[in-house]
């Protein structure tokens, strides 16, 4: 309780006795004990844990390979061109998440909206994609240890990790949210001072001398993939734009904790813009240092190995003559990896809590402890983990190959099923004489904004397999699409089984979970210090 009240409430900047108490009247009537989650997270924690899920190998390792595919300006353009579409994602949950800040987020708002099946299927393949992801970074945080030795047995690693990272999920949700608060920090830092020293290398600190934009000359801006030509440049572009989404994938992470939020009127669209352009900033500055530093054609670019020995950060020191610097970048790594692998037990878990909610899952996953963690689902989303032995057998490596397609797909069709569903919110308040400028926050995009994110986010599901087609391979056809195939089998599976209909706009749900507007009123009265105001001021303009 005190943690949620120093959230709302900074010392120094309470309101009166009488507010605070009936703030603790509310929460008490809002969350039976045993029965609910606890609203206990604040804006940071919610940036840090989407932080926590989205900023890891991706670009700390496969942005060099972006690099390769498309030259430095390719990749920058890629990534800044898919930002875009975030963006607009991510404002759809604003404007939704805000209004109803309900657990398991989207995959409740699909059922309300849309369809159940809708609901059922994206849930599903949602949460199996973020608790294989847990299996893959556990993995992976293994094989960073064994840089350092290549003798030791990846499942010693896999032990020593899957058990505190599962436990520090069991602990109240403010606790979780500082840890991995502290445990994401440490990528951001990293990040910034990889920029400092690129900086530093590109003004002739290093072996090089001064730099500038050599490399946008000789090799050139833009690389051919696969083949020589101008189209080639083009195919380069858009084999790093996949790329690029899934690196992007977990932004949206932020909402699947509006269950939890303190105070969802002011946390959620604050903790939905500083995570979007936090994560936004953090790849595109990276992807750019990285192209004025590196040439496209250095052959440790494509190496594809998980540990320091393809991370184009290290490819940068040891050009520039820096020899201490990929043993550091190992070390961030590891923790790069294992704050990603405890974010991806929470949202997995919370995810399944948003299923069971919808009666898309049994109800005792529902179920929470008397601090609010759904101890169930949490169990069932870590159990998850335990695949990454399957790293020990012959094969295991092949089985990876298939989860890791469904975990690179499966965030594309999240974001484009958020942009429906916030279509279809838009049409359910018209429908139901609600203003849409009496919500607590309105996305400026409006329509044109969600249907601009979910046309691309639809192209490039389709699209992303365009490697298997030419010349054809059946195997890799369905490895690119083997999650788009779930999600379909699901849905139909789900539709004909249920008999499910549309959501009529007309009757959909606008009530269940809207946030208590005394409360609300409550906390948007408390005074705050006049710096809080500029910078509140500053940013929501």
């Amino acid at each position: 309780m005190a943690a949620t009240q120093d959230a709302i409430y900074p010392k120094g900047d309470r309101q009166s006795d009488k507010s605070l108490s009936a703030y603790n009247d509310a929460e008490k009537q809002s969350q039976p004990a045993g029965d609910e989650l606890k609203r206990k997270l604040n804006s940071r924690h919610l940036q840090f844990v989407a932080i926590g899920g989205t900023v890891g190998t991706g670009v700390f390792i496969a942005s060099g390979g972006s690099i390769a595919k498309a030259g430095p300006v390719g990749a920058l353009l890629a990534y800044v061109f898919v930002g875009t579409l975030v963006y607009s994602v991510m404002l759809s949950l604003a404007e939704m998440s805000t209004y109803l800040p309900v657990s398991g987020a989207f995959t409740q708002y699909a059922a309300r909206f849309v369809d159940p099946s809708l609901s059922f299927s994206m849930g599903w393949v949602y949460w199996f994609s973020w608790s294989l992801t847990y299996a893959l970074e556990l993995t992976a945080a293994a094989l960073v240890i064994q840089w350092w030795n290549p003798g030791l047995n990846i499942g010693i690693f896999i032990t020593i990790f899957f058990v505190p990272l599962t436990a520090v999920n069991f602990l109240p949700v403010d606790v979780f949210g500082e840890f991995e608060f502290w445990f994401a920090s440490l990528k951001v830092i990293c990040l910034i001072g990889f920029w400092i020293f690129s900086i530093c290398i590109n003004a002739g600190a290093g072996d090089q001398g001064y730099l500038g934009f050599k490399y946008y000359n000789e090799p050139g801006p833009f690389a051919p993939y696969l083949t020589d030509g101008p189209k080639a440049k083009f195919v380069g572009f858009w084999a790093v734009l996949i790329e690029a989404s899934f690196a992007f994938q977990g932004t949206e992470l932020v909402a699947i904790g509006a269950g939890e939020s303190a105070n969802p009127r002011i946390t959620m669209p604050r903790a939905i813009r500083n995570t979007f352009w936090s994560i936004f900033c953090l790849f595109v500055f990276t992807i750019f240092f990285i192209g004025i530093l590196v040439p496209y054609d250095n052959k440790d670019l494509m190496l594809g190995t998980t540990d320091a020995s393809s991370s184009p950060l290290v490819i940068a020191a040891q050009l520039a003559g820096v020899k201490v610097l990929p043993h550091i970048i190992n070390a961030v790594l590891l923790t790069v990896v294992l704050s990603a692998a405890s974010s991806n037990v929470y949202s997995s878990s919370r995810v399944l809590v948003g299923l069971a909610e919808e009666h898309c899952a049994p109800q005792f996953f529902k179920k929470t402890t008397k601090r609010g963690v759904p101890v169930y689902a949490t169990a069932v989303s870590a159990a998850m983990g335990l695949l990454a032995y399957m790293n020990l057998s012959n094969n295991g490596g092949e089985v990876f190959e298939w989860f890791l397609a469904i975990v690179s797909v499966a965030g594309l069709i999240a974001w484009a099923c958020v942009c429906i569903c916030h279509l279809r919110f838009m049409d359910a308040l018209k429908a139901q004489n609600i203003a849409r400028d009496t919500l607590p926050y309105v996305s400026w995009g409006g329509r044109w904004l969600a249907y601009y994110g979910l046309v691309f986010c639809v192209i490039i599901t389709i699209t992303q397999g365009f490697t298997a087609f030419v010349p054809w391979s059946t195997e890799d056809f369905f490895i690119r699409y083997i999650s788009l195939i779930l999600f379909v089998v699901l849905y139909v599976g789900h539709k004909v089984v249920k008999r499910t209909k549309f959501v009529d706009v007309s009757q959909s749900d606008l009530k269940t979970g809207v946030f208590e507007e005394q409360i609300a009123q409550t906390w948007e009265e408390s005074p705050r210090s006049w710096w809080k105001k500029t910078l509140n001021t500053i940013h929501v303009s």
